[in-house]
């Protein structure tokens, strides 16, 4: 009698072992560019773009993909796991930002940000960019600090919240920031742009002389390592 021998459950369990391990292969380096991704875009896009501006307190090169450092920058982000950063209040946990006033709208032209609902009625960054403190207003004298959300720049979306300020980074000394607020518009005007820790605090400190906006995000876009601070005084 003749005996024939099938082969082919045995092929097949292989050719399943090699795409297996293809898809964990795939699936890890798929893993390391989304955690890196906004490390490496900073470093070829956004770096370069800072250090031609003029900034009044440049970007430290040691905090820019140096190797050296990332350790550090891991370390950092973990810390930040499980905050929720769309609460305003996460942001500079301690510091008091007073009783809620106002709703009005701001218009940054050189990033296409038009009529952006800004208001301190709530904390909820993902509804509205929020004014952190209350004992001044656009148009007045005083700092008024704005928090926004940001995120790498190709997922920019002027209606969601989440992402509006995420060319930020594109922003100059002298462009201008529109504000309408009680059927006024108040015109200002970027006079310096710096990049700060964030246990900074010193960018929330009020200053009566002229009217001002801080406008606060995080940056490098994608991450909460920094804060990008973009101060505004009025034309």
């Amino acid at each position: 009698m003749a005996k024939y021998y099938h082969k082919g459950k045995r092929i097949n369990y292989k050719i399943f072992l090699k795409l297996a391990s293809l898809a964990v292969l795939v699936l890890g380096a798929s893993l390391f560019f989304y955690i890196f991704f906004p490390l490496i875009s900073w470093q070829v896009y956004f770096a370069p773009v800072f250090a031609s501006q003029k900034i009044q307190t440049p970007i430290p090169n040691n905090l820019v993909i140096n190797p050296a450092n990332i350790g550090n920058l891991i370390a950092t982000a973990t810390n930040t796991i499980g905050t929720d950063y769309t609460d305003a209040r996460n942001w500079y946990p301690g510091i008091d930002q007073g009783q809620n006033i106002a709703t009005y709208k701001i218009s940054i032209p050189k990033i296409n940000i038009e009529d952006a609902l800004v208001s301190n009625s709530d904390t909820d960054l993902t509804k509205h960019l929020v004014q952190y403190n209350s004992d001044t207003l656009p148009g007045k004298d005083g700092n008024s600090v704005i928090f926004g959300h940001s995120t790498l720049p190709q997922l920019f979306d002027p209606g969601n919240y989440k992402t509006i300020l995420a060319n930020a980074y594109k922003l100059e000394v002298g462009d201008k920031v529109i504000i309408e607020i009680n059927n006024k518009l108040y015109s200002y005007k970027i006079e310096s742009i710096i990049v700060v820790d964030p246990s900074d605090t010193s960018i929330l400190a009020q200053n009566f002389t002229d009217s001002f906006i801080t406008i606060i995000t995080c940056t490098p876009p994608g991450t909460v390592w920094k804060r990008l601070v973009i101060k505004a005084r009025i034309a």
